[in-house]
């Protein structure tokens, strides 16, 4: 607390004198990003575009439950219940009309009509959600992940407004005085949320700092029915499936070039 009571006014004293083009919250931003960016340590697994290839013919439902299961519970994301108009998502599904608008047509097949297509945040290239953010708190690191600083976030839901695939939810609820009240967060290691700010999916991020896959790809990885990989790296599992597979993308024509890729 005391170091970053000192780095806060070493960079107001800073701003003060003119000395740089930023402002002191530019600077405070640039100084305490790294801090929920998850640096990697030795092990870690570190890429230029981070992108992930979900295969909907090998996702039946229990596979898919396994992916959504893996991700909320390293997460610690509290499930309300699907009745629950405040539920929290990170990774869930919706049917083909919904997550590809535009694209159905009278002459779709049944089965992937009502299909139920696994969704999370696309970590987009061109991230909408990080351009209206007044405080920083989502932002987007070099390797493409969009990332999320709760301590950062004031609840505008700007954020929420600006992604146009859904990917983002708001505690309505304080997590750690109803969901969590009589019981122990599942992952004692990552932190739980409180009422007023937004989360979502972070590629888990922590997990490739210590040299982990991401937790949905890994409860799935007996049939590779997510890969996960460097898109600048052409000998990359991701860019060998990419080549090998017709994918679409989650609306295209806006512009944001999502980094996740299906297999339909």
């Amino acid at each position: 607390m005391e170091r970053s009571r000192r780095s806060f006014l070493k960079i107001l004293g800073i701003s003060t004198l003119g000395l740089g083009t930023l402002s002191s919250v530019d600077l405070l931003a640039k100084a305490e990003v790294g801090k929920a960016g998850f640096a990697p340590d030795t092990k870690g697994i570190t890429g230029k575009r981070w992108a992930l290839v979900v295969d909907t013919k090998k996702l039946d439902e229990e596979t898919t439950q396994k992916a959504i299961e893996a991700c909320h519970l390293i997460h610690n994301v509290p499930d309300y219940g699907d009745q629950d108009d405040e539920q929290i998502k990170w990774i869930w599904t919706d049917k083909y009309e919904h997550a590809f608008p535009g694209t159905e047509h009278e002459y779709l097949a049944e089965e992937i009509e009502e299909k139920p297509f696994l969704l999370l945040c696309n970590h987009c290239a061109n991230p909408p959600c990080v351009r209206v953010c007044p405080t920083q708190a989502t932002w987007q690191r070099e390797d493409g992940i969009v990332m999320m600083d709760q301590h950062r976030c004031i609840g505008c839901r700007y954020c929420m407004a600006a992604c146009p695939f859904g990917a983002r939810s708001f505690n309505w609820k304080d997590p750690r005085t109803t969901y969590f009240k009589d019981k122990e967060p599942p992952n004692p290691k990552y932190p739980t949320r409180t009422k007023g700010v937004v989360e979502k999916c972070n590629l888990c991020a922590e997990r490739l700092a210590v040299g982990e896959m991401p937790a949905c790809v890994e409860a799935v990885k007996d049939s590779k029915a997510i890969v996960f990989g460097d898109l600048e790296d052409p000998d990359s599992e991701v860019r060998e499936v990419l080549h090998e597979h017709f994918t679409i993308r989650r609306k295209p024509e806006l512009g944001t070039n999502p980094n996740v890729y299906y297999i339909v």
